[in-house]
């Protein structure tokens, strides 16, 4: 679990386990039979025997013997001798070790072994799932007891932070992950163990990151960090799915997430309750409030057939992971008639006189709180200078929300400010998502406390109340929206928006206008108003055209670290097969979810909308040469807009082809590279230079004699970055293509199959079509002529023509050669010309594949113009389609792009210790806190 602050001021004033309970035996387990306790709170052990290979969850070693030591609420278990040194808090204290309130956003659990952060137990099934932005991985029927501790990425204007504190999960770390306090080994591959930072990656023992200092450095990748303190976004009415931009299809099965037991088939519920008299054991329906009872989730509390009311309690307690004291709550029928201490529950009778309650025990419990006079309510400040976690507050019936904060504010010293500037929040910590509710000053906090524990104690658990200054937030919420008609006037956008929309003149404002993007961002000063543009705009089309929302966040360019350089991260999911959902999954947990972008999900713009202020930045694309077309093609569009108008761009080759990212040094494609390790890379990468190119395509008429005779279509320009083909290479993508359209099943990326396969099955056509192609004449030059920096080039017999921009081709072939030749010069990335490059046939482009020959060199220069007098195929880095008669002209687009090319060298070390580690990281202004 996340454990974010632990000063020695909390510590001393930590008096009881729940938030709201403050009697003597809340310290304690709910279990007041066991004769175990500890110094973590709320773990209630017992010694049981070992029927198969256990391990430590204290010390992670192998348990020697017959004899362990489990927690009947959290199972964990440990050694006798680990039982004094067990610092790992019990799940049900998970609510109490929050710093900042972050709902989790939750998705379906990836391939590798994890361990639930609830129950302790392995992951197993389709029933597990995990968070997408920090390392919380849980059974779907545990995620509604795990508490809202996510990582904080922005700030909100709820509760802004200056500085960045570890935020500290256990278990689910590497088997090698060495205690950067002790140097000894603290991850475990067999149970949850160890503490890891999901900022900076320091994992510790959890006995020994209590002497860790509590700023966090963010560790080696703190240069490419987009710093929590540097985003803003106004978040109150969006879910952390939509601030982070995460697809929402995974959650289709996650929707009743925070509903208990729903995963449990309703015959083993069934064949549970139905426990015979062999087993010892009875099994009880239990609920933990009304609203449980009105949606009928229960959990299942087995015990044995003949227990006392107080140990059914106490079971039914650790079942729903609330440390409370068990003589404060009891257990009602569905009749409202409750236990009494004395009354014994037997479904087999009894012989003897003892009080029984009934002979026929109900199934289905209602567990209930008492009604009390008084209690002891935590108050939490607001505001993050204050030394103490919470002020404890006695309350009585009279108890009213104004009279709470008076008695607060006199605590802290602060009994001369006005408590009129002061309120009271209801702050209800899901794991899905974090409700705060403002209370009003004569509210009733004794009766308030009532109705949430009548609702559900589970909520009530994860329920906080904070005292927060009164002011006046200024909402500033901004909406990207995308799929709009091109080259509009800020106006004609706006008098659209009104037409479709039905935005409010006063409320919404046209902040950016990207007319050759279709897109425009909106920036809005109401919540509400905001909510429902979002939504109306993702069933609203404009001239046949889905339109697309996202929020987008704000960098504060003025507080960025100085000599920083954050990364944006484009991933294309759908590339690589699993690989590219797995890389999106790595990249957002190691750095801010703000700063990776889905393409899938936009595409470029959003990133680099959301960048566009930031002064100097690297770009990491993740996807095949399409992809990085995409972007390179986007960020020409709209450098003149960025203040960094060219970033260096990396790349993860996700393709089958991934001819750019081979001659980078980035590989042939991804091979399950650790997603840290290709950061490290990005870091240490030297910037070089690639000459990008403009391809204008003029369609026109000829006549017989070859004579132009109008135009056929209106021109049409696209952007070159790899090669650019004509005949008989643009054919067979083009056959490729259309083979794709007809059977999309076989060609996805996401299939079933490792790459691998799904690349050698796309060559495997490849291979087929070219087949096709074997009786070919040799006719190209006859229906094509080629000038190059104006001067005519004859062209032999061949059936392709081909203008390279890099020295690869068709998945690394060198179509070029390296042959010296005097009458040309060595080619390179950004030498500003171009190579051409006939072939003659099928056979010719496989020995060129094969590496056996090379293509015949015709030209090198910087001009090019081709006429065409008839319908030709053509591919532009891999895009084909068939190219009517016309004039064909390449020339240099624009400035040269900057690319990142992988170092040769290998990755630098990380510190070996934490004192090298604190000597490494920067100070709290560099940081940006």
């Amino acid at each position: 679990m996340a454990n974010s602050t632990r000063t020695k001021n909390e510590n001393s004033i930590m008096e009881s386990a729940s938030p709201l309970s403050g009697r003597k035996k809340a310290q304690q387990s709910p279990g007041s039979r066991s004769r175990y306790h500890v110094s973590a709170p709320g773990h209630c052990f017992r010694k049981v025997t070992l029927t198969k290979p256990t391990f430590c969850h204290n010390c992670s070693d192998f348990i020697w013997g017959l004899i362990g030591f489990i927690c009947e609420v959290c199972n964990f278990m440990c050694h006798e001798k680990c039982l004094k040194t067990v610092r790992t808090a019990c799940s049900c204290m998970a609510p109490t070790l929050v710093r900042i309130p972050v709902a989790h956003c939750f998705g379906p659990a990836g391939q590798k072994k994890r361990f639930c952060c609830v129950c302790r137990k392995h992951l197993e099934g389709n029933t597990a799932i995990r968070c997408e932005v920090c390392e919380l991985h849980a059974h779907s029927e545990c995620a509604a007891f795990s508490c809202g501790d996510c990582r904080l990425c922005h700030q909100d204007g709820s509760q802004d932070f200056d500085t960045l504190h570890h935020h500290w999960r256990e278990g689910n770390i590497p088997s090698g992950a060495r205690c950067e306090v002790c140097r000894r080994t603290c991850g475990s591959s067999d149970v949850l163990a160890g503490m890891r930072c999901e900022w900076c990656g320091m994992t510790t023992h959890a006995a020994c990151y209590v002497i860790v200092p509590p700023e966090c450095g963010l560790g080696r990748l703190r240069s490419m960090l987009l710093h929590p303190a540097c985003v803003r976004i106004c978040s109150r009415n969006f879910s952390k799915m939509h601030c982070y931009r995460i697809s929402e299809s995974c959650q289709n099965d996650l929707d009743n997430l925070d509903e208990v037991d729903t995963q449990i088939p309703a015959t083993t519920k069934e064949s549970q309750l139905a426990t015979t008299a062999d087993s010892g054991k009875q099994v009880l329906k239990v609920f933990d409030g009304d609203d449980a009872v009105k949606r009928s989730h229960f959990r299942l509390v087995s015990i044995p057939r003949i227990t006392k009311n107080e140990e059914v309690v106490e079971s039914a307690l650790r079942t729903f992971y609330i440390p409370d004291d068990s003589l404060d709550y009891e257990l009602q029928d569905n009749g409202q008639q409750a236990l009494h201490s004395n009354d014994i529950l037997n479904r087999n009778g009894t012989p003897d006189e003892k009080a029984i309650f009934k002979e026929n025990v109900p199934e289905a419990w209602l567990l209930r709180a008492k009604p009390q006079d008084t209690e002891v309510l935590k108050v939490y400040a607001g505001w993050l200078t204050v030394g103490v976690a919470y002020i404890s507050i006695s309350i009585s019936k009279n108890s009213t929300v104004d009279s709470v904060i008076k008695e607060v504010l006199t605590q802290l010293g602060r009994q001369d400010e006005d408590p009129s500037s002061f309120s009271l929040v209801e702050v209800y910590m899901g794991s899905k998502q974090v409700q705060r509710q403002g209370l009003t000053g004569q509210e009733l906090l004794l009766y308030k406390l009532q109705e949430i524990r009548k609702i559900s104690l589970r909520q009530m658990n994860q329920t906080r109340f904070y005292i927060v200054e009164s002011r006046k937030q200024v909402v500033q919420v901004n909406l990207l929206l995308e799929g709009l008609p091109v080259q509009l006037s800020k106006e004609e956008y706006t008098n659209l928006l009104q037409e479709h929309l039905a935005i409010k003149s006063h409320l919404v404002t046209i902040t950016h206008v990207y007319g050759s993007q279709g897109a425009v961002v909106v920036q809005i000063s109401c919540f509400s108003e905001a909510e429902r543009i979002y939504m109306l705009a993702k069933d609203t089309s404009v001239s046949n055209q889905q339109l697309t929302s996202l929020v987008i966040p704000e960098i504060m360019h003025n507080k960025l670290p100085k000599g920083g350089s954050p990364l944006l991260v484009f991933v294309n999911p759908k590339s690589g097969g699993l690989k590219g959902q797995e890389l999106l999954y790595g990249f957002r947990k190691l750095l801010n979810p703000h700063q990776v972008f889905d393409m899938t999900n936009g595409g470029p713009l959003p990133g680099l909308h959301t960048f566009r202020e930031v002064p100097r930045f690297r770009v990491l694309v993740c996807g095949g040469d399409g992809t990085v077309g995409w972007v390179l093609g986007v960020l020409e569009a709209i450098r003149h807009k960025l203040v960094c108008p060219e970033p260096p761009i990396g790349i993860v080759p996700l393709g089958t082809g991934n001819d750019l990212a081979r001659i980078l040094r980035w590989g042939a494609g991804y091979s399950g590279e650790d997603p840290h390790h290709i950061l490290v890379s990005v870091d240490e990468a030297e910037e070089v230079q690639m000459d990008r190119w403009t391809i204008l395509l003029d369609a026109q008429e000829f006549t017989e004699d070859g004579k132009e005779n109008g135009f056929l279509e209106p021109p049409k320009i696209v952007q070159m970055n790899n090669y650019f083909g004509l005949g008989i290479d643009a054919e067979l993508s083009l056959d490729f293509h259309h083979a794709r359209e007809e059977e999309p099943g076989k060609f996805n990326s996401r299939c079933d199959q490792p790459p691998v396969v799904c690349r050698f099955h796309n060559k495997g056509v490849y291979l087929k079509a070219g087949l096709q192609k074997l009786s070919h004449t040799r006719n190209l030059h006859k229906d094509l002529k080629l000038q190059v920096d104006k001067q005519e080039v004859e062209l032999p017999s061949i059936e392709g023509l081909i203008f390279l921009n890099i020295p690869s081709w068709g998945s690394g072939a060198d179509l070029w050669g390296s042959e010296g030749d005097s009458r040309y010069g060595k080619p390179r990335i950004d030498d500003g010309m171009l190579e051409v490059v006939g072939v003659t046939g099928v056979v010719h482009m496989g020995q060129v594949q094969g590496g056996m020959r090379s293509g015949i060199r015709l030209a090198q220069g910087n001009y090019m113009r081709i006429t065409v007098t008839k319908p030709i195929p053509v591919q532009v880095d891999g895009e084909p389609w068939i190219q009517a008669p016309g004039n064909i002209i390449i020339s240099a687009a624009g400035p040269k792009v900057r690319m990142l090319r992988k170092s040769k060298h290998k990755q630098k070390k990380q510190p070996a210790s934490l004192k090298e580690r604190r000597s490494e990281s920067p100070s709290s202004s560099d940081g940006g806190h």
